[in-house]
């Protein structure tokens, strides 16, 4: 059996994580925990791996790699961005946590190269010790090489157990025939456009009146970029299943310190009114006037 690509570049650590190496860059895996809603209390349910690139020891903006890398790399680069963070989740991160991790499904142009890139990943997935059930794929915005391509390359993810998230909903080209059409398990709203909706009543209205679309459908949903108080407030009132900010965790490079957040170690869970458990200091609430509509998250 031919090694994959993603497992071709990749460096192991004495300490148990890895790192990967594409031309002058070195990768590293970094990963943000996504809290949810639980009576009242905020618990880890899951983490987003995301990529950092490093430069002569320098950070770089993900931009800034991704920038640099032609066309013809990006499949190459998608396999090696996800057996990092498949790898290093399994070294460093509790093992009852769903893992996002991203494909963007305009690399994706048949039928063939999808099978050859989930085999690897059940290969790698297999390696780090990790139930294919706790991986939730977030299809990105990236335009695909057909409708009928996507909706193929969706159901082959779910086919090999995965679960199906929407990235960025309610930006650019996002809409609601998308949803109807690969039948997400997750929708992730966009961090922009829903605090634009949080700034008035009519459409915190209308943001919580999605939420509750969605869950009808048994679709659980997801608020990013929740950066301050306010903003988490007022998710929890909207009835939103999960969120992900700055206000509760920040990301932290691979090996990471939230072991602690395993069902065998929790910690008190959070809430605006403590400090964020994390192991990095995340952004304190803002204090900016709360919305008349929303309300505190209970102790």
């Amino acid at each position: 059996m031919s090694r994959s690509i993603g497992l071709a570049h990749i460096i192991r650590h004495d300490d148990g994580t890895s790192s990967g190496v594409w031309g002058i860059y070195t990768l590293q895996s970094a990963f943000q925990p996504i809290f949810a809603f639980n009576e009242g209390k905020l618990l880890v349910a899951a983490f987003e791996g995301l990529i950092r690139p490093f430069r002569d020891g320098e950070p770089q903006s993900p931009g800034t790699f991704f920038g640099t890398c032609p066309a013809a790399d990006r499949l190459h680069i998608e396999a090696l961005t996800r057996t990092l963070h498949l790898l290093n989740a399994g070294a460093c991160l509790p093992q009852e946590a769903s893992i996002f991790v991203n494909f963007d499904p305009s690399v994706f142009t048949n039928r063939t190269i999808a099978d050859k890139a989930l085999r690897d990943m059940r290969l790698v997935l297999h390696e780090a010790g990790i139930d294919p059930r706790r991986i939730v794929c977030e299809v990105t915005e990236q335009r695909s090489a057909s409708q009928e391509t996507l909706y193929s390359f969706v159901e082959a993810l779910r086919a090999n157990g995965f679960r199906i998230a929407v990235d960025d909903y309610g930006a650019d080209d996002s809409d609601i025939n998308r949803i109807k059409e690969l039948r997400p398990d997750i929708v992730k709203f966009d961090a922009h456009w829903i605090t634009q909706l949080m700034e008035s009543g009519p459409g915190f209205a209308l943001l919580t009146a999605m939420v509750r679309g969605f869950e009808q459908q048994g679709i659980r949903t997801v608020f990013e970029g929740i950066e301050e108080g306010w903003q988490l407030e007022l998710a929890e009132k909207s009835g939103a299943s999960m969120v992900q900010g700055y206000v509760l965790a920040r990301p932290e490079l691979a090996p990471t310190s939230f072991r602690v957040f395993a069902k065998t170690a929790q910690p008190p869970v959070a809430d605006e009114r403590k400090a964020p458990v994390a192991a990095t200091p995340a952004a304190g609430p803002s204090a900016r006037p709360p919305r008349v509509f929303g309300r505190k998250v209970s102790p």
